[in-house]
């Protein structure tokens, strides 16, 4: 077998092994001069005037803003303030929305849960009552005390606030805050707004901050008065005397829209505001009704447990009963939402009231010129109302028709509810 053998290159030889350099050379080429036109005289000043007006807009230093800014600022000194005040007020508007609108949401679930929970205790220790009576079980006895007793207490909470009627309250903020925000964006997209419209903002803000209260403990609204109050989430009006006008009826107005206005508002007062009061003084009796007998039958429900024996069975039926009625008068009360209902009637009540307000200011302004337009006013009363002008006109003169003869009328002025 033969061997292949390699030779090995030490480092003496490497050494003598020489380098090879390769060199490439490209040749040049010639040059072709090329001439570029040159640019008009007339686009070397556009150029210029382009750069000019750069330094314009932007300016180089801050002496130079400042400037500027001062300069716009002293054209519309007054529409710029109350432009800047009213964008503020609109953010604290839309901040209220969302504030009244969660805390709307989680009364809402205070009023689902707390139902719930009171009348599973409820119907949970009436169980254990009538099973205690047929075995006499101390624990049973013991279980359906506590569960009745703990079921008083959380009722007696719960008819307190009313959380059905805290979440109609915030519902209405809710809606009424929107209102107004929208009424300020209408005003800034206007343009021109004044100091009047800034501090008229703020009256509004703050009186429906008083109408609609978020905390429960100290400011919390009334929620079994003595007698049945229309809301009121608006500012109060001066009213100034009334002073009759010779003058000519200009601005949208005149005699006969002023007479049409005062009818419509006796209308309402002798139709819609009595009917509202009635029916708000019925949802207020019932409610009261309700939260005595609540906790009452579940007190009593609680005293039956407790003395019921195997010896003596009269204790447990009237504490099974006792419970039975008290769950059927909290699922009514609550899951019927009779507080929610009366909150509603207090605010149809302040919408009415309202209306009346808005009216009497306006005619009690003896300068038609600074009035709201007549046929625009006129407008906005029949579309409040759910009616067409013509509809309106129409109640009107069947109101005078009536109330000549002596005869009450028979329609409703508002026709949305």
């Amino acid at each position: 077998m033969s061997s292949l053998q390699t030779p090995i290159l030490s480092s003496s030889s490497s050494s003598s092994i020489k380098r090879v350099h390769a060199a490439i050379s490209v040749p040049k080429l010639p040059r072709v001069p090329i001439s570029l036109p040159k640019l008009p005289p007339s686009s070397t000043k556009l150029v210029q005037e382009f750069k000019a007006s750069i330094h314009t807009i932007i300016p180089a230093d801050k002496d130079a803003m400042s400037t500027t800014q001062t300069f716009q600022d002293s054209c519309y000194p007054n529409k710029s303030k109350a432009t800047i005040q009213l964008y503020a007020i609109l953010e604290v508007v839309a901040d209220r929305v969302e504030m009244h609108k969660n805390i709307g949401d989680q009364r809402n679930n205070w009023n689902s849960l707390l139902l719930n929970s009171v009348n599973m205790m409820t119907l949970t220790a009436t169980t254990m009552v009538g099973l205690n009576t047929a075995i006499d079980n101390t624990a049973l006895k013991l279980s359906s005390t506590l569960l009745f007793t703990a079921a008083t207490g959380m009722l007696l909470i719960m008819n307190k606030i009313q959380p059905s009627q805290l979440t109609e309250e915030q519902r209405n903020a809710t809606r009424l805050f929107k209102q107004l925000q929208t009424e300020i964006q209408t005003i800034l997209a206007l343009g021109n707004p004044t100091e009047e419209d800034v501090k008229s903002a703020m009256e509004k803000v703050l009186a429906l901050d008083k109408a609609y209260p978020l905390p429960l403990l100290g400011a919390m609204l009334e929620k079994f008065p003595s007698k049945f109050e229309p809301a009121v989430w608006w500012p109060e009006t001066k009213t100034n005397e009334v002073v009759k006008s010779q003058a000519k009826m200009n601005n949208g107005w005149s005699a006969e829209l002023e007479m049409e206005m005062r009818q419509i508002v006796e209308v309402a007062k002798r139709k819609d505001v009595e009917d509202y009061e009635r029916l708000g003084n019925l949802a207020l009796k019932v409610n009261k009704t309700l939260a005595i007998s609540g906790p009452l039958l579940t007190g009593i429900a609680a005293l039956g447990s407790a003395l019921a024996s195997h010896g003596s069975s009269w204790p447990g039926i009237v504490a099974a009963m006792a419970g039975s009625l008290a769950a059927s008068t909290n699922a009514l009360e609550h899951g019927g939402q009779v507080g929610m209902v009366f909150e509603m009637y207090r605010n149809c009540g302040g919408f009415f009231r309202l209306l009346q307000d808005t009216i009497e200011t306006t005619l009690e302004e003896n300068d038609c010129e600074k009035r709201e337009n007549g046929e625009l006013f006129e407008m906005k009363v029949a579309m409040k109302l759910g009616r067409s002008v013509s509809q309106l006109r129409q109640l009107a003169t069947k109101f005078a028709a009536y109330d000549s003869e002596g005869i009450a009328v028979d329609e409703f002025a508002c026709k949305l509810f």
